[in-house]
């Protein structure tokens, strides 16, 4: 058994997630989701979806990039 990074249950189902050189352990996704998923820049809402990276930065969408000075940004359709 491992114990999950985020809320620390002792769990016999954990599962991995290998990113950026490193290994993280969690019990269910929402933990992960927790952990792992980045934060909009403009509204602060966490991005579970696709999300839009900008020059390094990360928002929930296009209407978010542009709220912050972000040019020519749109959403894919």
């Amino acid at each position: 058994m491992a114990t999950c990074e985020v809320c620390g249950n002792n769990y016999g189902m954990t599962f991995e997630v290998h990113a950026q050189g490193a290994v993280h352990v969690f019990d269910c996704f929402s933990c992960a989701i927790h952990r792992m998923a980045p934060i909009c820049e403009h509204c602060r809402v966490q991005i579970i979806g696709q999300g839009v990276e900008v020059e390094g930065q990360w928002y929930c969408g296009a209407h978010c990039a542009r709220a912050e000075g972000k040019a020519g940004i749109v959403d894919r359709v």
